[in-house]
């Protein structure tokens, strides 16, 4: 009984079209709430996403807007006589050809229409034969229109990419865009992502928006023939008043745009970390705990996409009854007024024929012109998204531009302030270029987030002048090298040095360059730049003898061998063409931060006597006590902001010459009576 009355309903239902669109309907609405319920007891907020909420910005269509995306349109078309300005015109001459193509074919697609119904063989074949014909030109203007759109789009990221890339390695502010200013916090998916998917924003709706004005147009022209400006008014009178409600109603889309980005960039982040530092993650067997790190991660992302599809599938419903179902019910009142007004005289003396074909170009027009009206209500969803892409692309552009005029922001985590304290300034010190000397004059040693670690720091080394620094960590060994390196401000003081192609720094993993193994010796210069500056491949050959590395060039097949040396070289291998790298550059200084820790003590000693031998003074950080002896000063922090600079006194040297002499010596009397054998 239960399946013959379900079957019963079911029979009610289809002979009913109405009521079965409604009863699937509220289905389907039940079945969508039921699913779509945000269950947020089940995924508790990550904290790593608490400061992107806090920092979530007001993103809308609005003057601001229009200032943003006025600077980023001076950054695509920088001048009127452009490749850009042409393909847009291009794609204009393309759209407008294809109006009229449109129109062409309603006005043959109703001959070929009348002359079946008026059965006509000879004119059903005429018009068929001139639509064959223009199958190809029609064709062609289409995918012209598709071709210009994608030029237009790979100009504009083109352009803006070049742009955003002389601003981002200019100096270095690839360094302090994630090192000392943290209002980004994925610069990476902002300069590909976001800029592609900028670009393609601008091109689709320049199509979206330029297509229907245009198509509302010529309509619009053509309709005021037929049935009266009145028509048309009244079309445009619904387009203002649709298109400034949904507009409102759309505002939220540019902030769920700007969230989106920012969640999945630190998604993506997690990832890449994830990838990167495997091997320690592996030892501490922590895969439980990076676990839930991505799942959290991922779950934001999700909870946030569904938040977003939720408001669009409600605006979505809205958008489609206005701007599809309306505009059409719109167009039909329109064009059946002549017809249906028994005072309008216009088809007293026409044919039954003519009526139906007047009745087909007219009414093919004006839906023609809903459709056009409609597609520029739903273009304004595209201009949400456009608007949040714009917002994130100009906040990129003003963080460059501040950091390469030496402004930056950073949130401060310090504590309670010292009474008296002198406020710090960034940028407040004075550098003067000068070469063979390195003098700190009471500069103070500050972190980017303002901890003070030394209060005035001076001291002054010239060529020749080997300088140990040593220290406990968190004293700021390497912050002293971050200053000197340009890397961080100065807050106070004067430091002399020389300009920075004269100093070179070698870090404890030192760096290897995607390329041939001729690049890892030669970085950052290129081939050609080697070769300019009457270096060999001979004369690199040599350098990497000098390191005990020209077994490399058989064992990888050759200067032009490419792999990835970081997991080819071992770790003593790459601190060896770290140190080939210098003798190859010769600086003027060179700092050393533990770059020798993993090679062995007597061709350490070769390598510091040699940069002696070729002129580098050398600034060390070192706990080897065997490195004493190579320098003639030393920088000793305390710890507690306090520090010693002094001379190397002869007692210290000779404790690490004899310290080296045990180094070297076997380690246990069966080793030496073997080797005597």
């Amino acid at each position: 009984s239960l399946v013959g009355g379900l079957m019963a309903s079911l029979s009610k239902l289809a002979s009913n079209p109405l009521g079965a669109a409604t009863t699937t309907s509220v289905l389907v609405l039940a079945i969508y709430l039921a699913l779509g319920r945000d269950k947020k007891e089940r995924t508790p907020e990550n904290p790593l996403f608490a400061k992107a909420a806090a920092r979530e910005k007001r993103v809308a269509v609005d003057g601001v807007f229009l200032k943003r995306f006025s600077r980023l349109f001076k950054i695509l078309f920088p001048t009127l006589f452009c490749a850009e300005t042409g393909y847009a015109a291009m794609v204009a001459a393309s759209m407008i050809a294809r109006t009229f193509c449109d129109l062409w074919q309603i006005s043959n697609g109703t001959s070929i229409e009348r002359a079946i119904i008026a059965r006509k063989p000879e004119l059903f074949g005429k018009y068929i034969s001139r639509f064959v014909m223009m199958m190809l030109p029609i064709a062609l203007i289409n995918n012209l229109l598709k071709y210009g759109l994608w030029r237009m789009s790979l100009g504009f990221r083109k352009r803006l990419t070049n742009y955003l890339y002389k601003e981002y390695l200019t100096g270095y502010t690839y360094y302090k865009v994630g090192n000392l200013d943290n209002r980004i916090s994925n610069a990476d998916q902002l300069l590909t992502q976001d800029v592609e998917r900028f670009c393609t924003s601008v091109s689709d709706l320049y199509s979206n928006v330029s297509k229907p004005l245009l198509d509302i147009a010529i309509y619009a022209r053509q309709l005021t023939r037929a049935v009266g400006p009145q028509g048309p008014t009244f079309m445009l009178c619904y387009l203002v008043v649709s298109g400034a409600l949904l507009t409102r109603l759309r505002r939220p889309l540019g902030r769920f745009t700007v969230t989106e980005q920012q969640l999945e960039g630190h998604f993506r982040f997690v990832n890449s970390r994830l990838i990167t530092h495997s091997e320690e993650i592996a030892f501490y067997n922590g895969k439980d705990r990076e676990k839930m790190v991505v799942e959290s991660t991922f779950q934001a992302l999700v909870r946030h996409l569904s938040r977003a599809m939720n408001f669009r599938f409600s605006v979505g419903i809205v958008d489609t009854i206005i701007a599809k179902y309306l505009a059409t019910v719109v167009g039909y009142y329109v064009v059946s007024r002549p017809f249906l007004d028994k005072n309008n005289t216009r088809h007293d003396n026409s044919t039954h024929g003519e009526i139906m074909e007047d009745y087909y170009r007219s009414g093919r027009m004006l839906l023609g012109m809903a459709t056009a009206v409609g597609r520029l209500v739903l273009s304004g969803r595209e201009l949400n998204r456009l608007a949040g892409f714009t917002a994130r692309v100009t906040e990129l552009i003003t963080v460059l531009k501040d950091l390469n005029n030496g402004r930056y922001t950073r949130t401060m985590v310090t504590g309670k302030p010292e009474d008296n304290a002198v406020p710090l300034v960034p940028n407040s010190g004075k550098l003067i270029t000068a070469d063979h000397v390195v003098h700190f004059d009471k500069v103070p040693l500050v972190t980017p987030n303002c901890d003070v670690l030394v209060k005035e720091l001076s001291f002054k080394i010239e060529s020749g002048m080997n300088l140990l620094v040593s220290g406990p960590n968190g004293c700021g060994k390497s912050s002293l090298f971050r200053i000197l390196g340009e890397l961080w401000p100065m807050f106070g003081g004067t430091l002399t040095k020389p300009a920075q192609q004269h100093l070179f720094y070698i870090p404890q993993k030192p760096y290897l360059a995607l390329g041939t193994l001729r690049d890892q010796v030669i970085y950052p210069d290129t081939k050609e730049q080697c070769y300019a500056k009457g270096t060999t491949d001979k004369d690199l050959l040599g350098l990497l003898s000098q390191v005990h590395l020209q077994y490399l060039v058989d064992r990888e097949g050759g200067w032009d061998a490419i792999s990835d040396w970081a997991d080819v070289l071992s770790g003593g291998e790459k601190q060896r063409v770290a140190m080939a790298r210098l003798f190859y550059h010769k600086p003027q200084f060179a700092i050393l931060d533990e770059c020798t820790s993993a090679v062995s003590v007597d061709v350490e000693g070769f390598m510091y006597t040699h940069s002696r031998t070729l002129g580098i003074t050398l600034v060390t950080v070192s706990h080897r006590k065997t490195l004493w002896q190579y320098h003639e000063h030393i920088l000793q922090f305390d710890g507690r902001g306090g520090y010693e600079f002094r001379e190397m006194t002869e007692e210290e040297k000779q404790s690490a010459i004899s310290m080296q002499e045990a180094h070297s010596a076997p380690s246990h009397p069966s080793m030496s009576k073997k080797g005597k054998k």
